[in-house]
């Protein structure tokens, strides 16, 4: 007589639950999900179709050379509505709030669990391909109906040009403690900092690609020039100035960020923001992993290169291993902290679909003493 079952079993993308599954449903999300090897293998051969058929190579110099101009045009569309503050940053990266309340930390893991999945993000719904961590939100930033500041990266190479860095003079010059955050799109992650973080000696820099993601962050009411610069700013352009000198930050940020650039300019990209930080100072990274859901669910004909992709916007996006992110870092001459791969299972309760995220964390520090 076979022995009585527990509890019925689900079965969801070859992982199996002893669950009720009326009682599954009733929940957002699980952390660091293990993978069976039926999953595993199924996820790979997706990616193995989806990236049977390259795009041209003119194409794929089209997308290279136009794109910042897909990134203006997503945040032309999009605005502040996109992405939802990340509140959840102190919780994974408590060295942006070092004096934040343990009892604000628990909120955040609360926060974090249960809200950190997009309202575009159900199955058969990532819009264009973006299939981010953040949630759509109703009015998070307050933007002034004014004309929009300009930033453009000429402007602000004249006006870095006259600042001279070796005696202090530039924005945040007389700060304590420098935030970077590269990347900044509509400010998910400068506000909550800022709103957070009290500390009289902080200074937050902020920087994207997008001339109108920065116009949002400088029009938006929470912008404070005493403790905030936001800037237009290139990466992948070694001509391209910072408005602070090398060995001046404490922390870089990078969230959802280096995925976007072309795999061949990484290294040069990591190698110049190490170059910012102090001895001591650390990057910060969460970004897409490899067999995350968005990357599974690319089509043929998408495909730039291995594990590189193009949306239907016409923005890029790169999906990582561990050791890929370990090398860029330490070639750059950081030492890792922390390198951990996140896999979730979301749960759409109103559509009774699971979806399997892949997210990558990692912080690296410079070291205190030059390394031999």
């Amino acid at each position: 007589m076979a022995a009585p079952r527990e509890a019925p079993e689900r079965r969801l993308f070859g992982r199996r639950f002893l669950t009720d599954p009326a009682r599954l449903f009733q929940h957002n999300a699980w952390d660091n999900v293990e993978w069976s090897e039926e999953q595993e293998a199924s996820a790979r051969s997706k990616v193995q179709e989806n990236s049977s058929q390259l795009l041209p190579q003119d194409k794929q110099e089209e997308y290279e050379v136009n794109a910042k101009r897909y990134w203006d045009e997503f945040y032309k569309i999009h605005e502040n509505g996109f992405f939802k503050d990340r509140h959840w940053l102190f919780t994974e990266f408590p060295e942006l709030a070092p004096n934040r309340n343990p009892s604000q930390n628990r909120d955040s893991v609360h926060e974090f669990s249960n809200k950190d999945d997009s309202n575009n993000e159900g199955l058969g719904s990532c819009e264009n391909g973006h299939c981010s961590l953040e949630t759509r939100a109703e009015n998070q930033l307050n933007l002034i109906k004014s004309t929009p500041k300009i930033c453009t990266e000429e402007l602000a190479t004249q006006k870095y040009s006259k600042l001279n860095q070796s005696d202090g003079d530039y924005p945040g010059s007389s700060a304590s403690y420098r935030i970077l955050e590269v990347g900044c799109g509509a400010g998910n992650t400068v506000f909550p900092i800022l709103q957070t973080n009290n500390d009289p000696g902080l200074f937050v820099y902020c920087c994207d690609f997008s001339t109108t993601a920065v116009d949002l962050v400088q029009n938006n009411a929470e912008y404070d020039s005493s403790r905030c610069f936001a800037f237009v700013h290139d990466l992948c352009n070694d001509q391209s100035p910072f408005p602070m000198p090398d060995k001046s930050l404490d922390v870089v940020i990078l969230i959802f960020v280096l995925s976007a650039i072309l795999p061949e300019k990484m290294q040069c990209v990591v190698n110049r923001l190490s170059r910012l930080l102090k001895p001591g100072g650390m990057i910060l990274l969460r970004d897409y992993g490899r067999y995350d859901l968005a990357q599974l669910r690319f089509k043929k004909g998408q495909c730039l290169s291995d594990n590189f992709y193009v949306r239907g916007d016409g923005t890029r996006v790169y999906f990582f291993t561990q050791d890929e992110l370990d090398d860029l870092f330490t070639t750059a001459g950081l030492e890792k902290i922390q390198n951990l791969v996140d896999r979730r299972l979301q749960v759409n309760r109103g559509k009774q679909m699971t979806m399997y995220r892949v997210w990558i964390q990692c912080k690296y520090r410079k070291p205190a003493t030059p390394q031999l």
